[in-house]
């Protein structure tokens, strides 16, 4: 549950009124609310700025313009705001795991989490260069036949569908074998299924390709 006075130094923060962010009590509300600061300049920029402010210690892995300085690292540039924001909340929740991330996800508050959110978002995204043409040519048959229906034909992503373009292969890798050991039983994620079906061929060959898009 979302506390009240929380929310309402965002709206102080931001400079919204309650009567244009309905006070949240979920996962939801808090996405009605980054909704409604996307859709105005002014409060898109507030947060933008309170983001760039608070994005310090991320910047050491994702970097301070969203593309990661590690290769198993994935960017945050030109990600859909609510898929940025919706990660923070599967790490607090521990439905999403990570070392560094869960524990940083707690100490975040829903302001933060949003401005973070915000400012990654308007971040300019930068491919790598691959190195092998034909298995990149083999990758993007694949990405159409199987991918792109949910993260669009350009890879760019889709509200809380992620943008996949560009990502560095050797993250994209990991990714794929991680959905590749999940327990469905345990987990609910569409990739468990799609990833099941992949052999290490086709997932070298869409790392391939996804990271020079």
């Amino acid at each position: 549950m979302i506390r009240s006075s929380r929310l309402r130094n965002l709206v102080l923060a931001l400079g919204l009124t309650t009567s244009s962010l309905a006070l949240a009590g979920s996962t939801d509300d808090a996405m009605d609310q980054l909704n409604a600061i996307m859709a105005d300049d002014e409060k898109r920029q507030a947060s933008y700025e309170a983001g760039h402010d608070r994005i310090r210690f991320c910047g050491y892995c994702h970097g301070e313009d969203g593309n990661s300085k590690r290769d198993y690292i994935p960017n945050l540039a030109a990600q859909h705001p609510l898929y940025l924001f919706n990660q923070f909340e599967k790490f607090r929740a521990g439905t999403r795991e990570d070392y560094v991330m869960s524990k940083l996800a707690k100490t975040l508050s829903l302001e933060e989490r949003i401005n973070i959110a915000v400012y990654y978002s308007q971040q300019t995204a930068k491919p790598r260069t691959g190195s092998d043409p034909a298995l990149a040519e083999t990758g993007g048959k694949l990405f159409a036949g199987r991918c792109a229906a949910c993260h669009q034909k350009d890879a760019q992503g889709f509200r809380d569908m992620p943008r996949l373009a560009g990502q560095p292969a050797e993250y994209l890798e990991i990714a794929l074998e991680r959905f590749q050991d999940m327990d469905p039983e345990k987990q609910s994620t569409p990739m468990i299924g799609i990833a099941a079906t992949l052999s290490e061929g086709d997932i070298k060959a869409l790392a391939e390709y996804l990271t020079e898009r």
